[in-house]
């Protein structure tokens, strides 16, 4: 039975998960009919009769949209994955075992040909007798679906640097510079960060890692359908993406791996999704996940500026009370920062304790990303930002869809008022 939720309850929690959109539901709906009559429609992709090679049809063309959405290079550059975190999991690790080894391989051929390297054994383990540190860099406020990768991959005998942002929250190409080496075989930074709302200068680092000769992945989850994307002009080798952060299901994401980008896969079977992700597609799922953001990607220049201006009212109105300061520094009008996320830490409140209280008065917000959010221990960007513990445990996120309107917000704003008041 599902819990109700009263029909006037505003959700600004967007950033967690937004609501299924009208269009993907009614791209779903084929897909949802039970018993044989569904058949035609669900069939697995992968078999070969002909409800399957329908199914298939459908999901490369989902595949296509999707990539057209994306600004990707071609449609087999998609790999359905999922979850962003499946997504974030195997561009982590996948890219950096096989480009470590390809980095190896070069090496040794270099030396064999001076006579004065072994061969190496390739089914070994993805680190195991190479003949350099492999180095990985990411940043300290990523997501932990990238950081737990990360952590793996120190296990394995990799290093990985974690670079700091400044004090408003952006990774500077000057920081990567000064950490880049020759050993650098990938670099994981975030487009925008899911509890600060920083757009971080992707092309630009993008650029470094090249110019290095590393690849450069991004965790583009929040991004999508907020800001202008276009994955050609990002320079990037590899992106992430969730289809319920933007109105499509949960349960499905996509991995963006631009052509020959290397790659060793992380979930094996069946071998499908070209050998890249292998398990049955989520064909139902693919379906909404496309139709969510060929809608979010139309129009999405006119979609920031109007998310914009509710963003920069909240923080105005918000930062005007007493005990409510800006997380970082936004300023009005700002398009390095995501339209559609106001983060503020509330001086002598704990986040649970505003969280509640807003949720009985019929607002739903968050303190963080939902992915922490039952962890008592203080958010990890909130450190990296420098912030106390005090000032962490105080964090409140606001964030917040297309059809946010200004009535809407006042009520939030007085029913804030009224809590911080208590």
């Amino acid at each position: 039975m599902v819990a109700a939720v009263p029909s006037d309850y505003v959700y600004l929690d967007h950033a967690a998960t937004a609501p299924l959109s009208a269009a993907a539901a009614a791209a779903m709906e084929p897909y949802l009919v039970a018993g044989s009559a569904g058949i035609a429609q669900a069939a697995n992709p992968n078999s070969l009769h002909g409800p399957g090679r329908a199914a298939f049809a459908a999901m490369e063309r989902a595949r296509s949209a999707l990539a057209r959405a994306l600004g990707a290079g071609r449609p087999d550059e998609i790999v359905f994955t999922g979850s962003a975190t499946e997504a974030d999991d195997a561009a982590v690790l996948g890219i950096a075992w096989q480009a470590a080894l390809e980095r190896d391989r070069e090496r040794r051929q270099r030396r064999n040909d001076a006579g004065t390297a072994p061969r190496r054994d390739e089914d070994a383990a993805p680190v195991a007798g190479l003949s350099f540190a492999p180095h990985v860099i990411t940043s300290a406020i990523e997501h932990d679906a990238v950081l737990a990768p990360c952590k793996r991959l120190e296990r394995e005998g990799f290093r990985v640097t974690y670079l700091m942002p400044d004090a408003d929250g952006f990774v500077t190409v000057r920081a990567l510079e000064a950490a880049i080496d020759e050993d650098t075989v990938l670099v994981s930074v975030q487009m925008a960060n899911s509890e600060i709302g920083t757009i971080q200068p992707i092309e630009q680092l993008a650029a470094v890692a090249h110019d290095h000769g590393a690849l450069f992945h991004s965790d583009c989850v929040q991004a999508l359908g907020k800001v202008p994307l276009h994955l050609g002009e990002l320079g990037v080798d590899a992106a992430s993406f969730s289809a319920h952060k933007i109105g499509g299901p949960k349960g499905v994401g996509a991995l963006y791996l631009k052509a020959r980008t290397p790659f060793r896969p992380l979930v094996l079977g069946g071998g499908q999704e070209q050998g890249r992700r292998s398990g049955t597609q989520n064909l139902c799922g693919i379906v909404g996940f496309a139709a969510a953001a060929a809608e979010v990607c139309e129009g999405v220049e006119d979609a920031q500026a109007q998310m914009m201006v509710q963003r920069d009212r909240l923080y105005e109105r918000l930062c005007a009370m007493a005990p409510v300061q800006s997380t970082v520094d936004v300023p009005p009008g700002s398009r390095d920062h995501l339209p559609n996320i106001v983060a503020v830490l509330v001086d002598g409140f704990e986040s649970e304790t505003l969280i509640l209280r807003l949720d009985a008065l019929g607002y739903g917000v968050a303190g963080g990303s939902a992915c922490s959010s039952h962890s008592l221990a203080p958010s990890h960007v909130q450190r990296a930002l420098g912030k106390n513990d005090d000032e962490a445990h105080s964090a409140l996120r606001i964030s917040f869809g297309r059809s946010l309107d200004r009535a809407t917000a006042d009520g939030f704003l007085a029913a804030f008022a009224k809590v911080i008041a208590h």
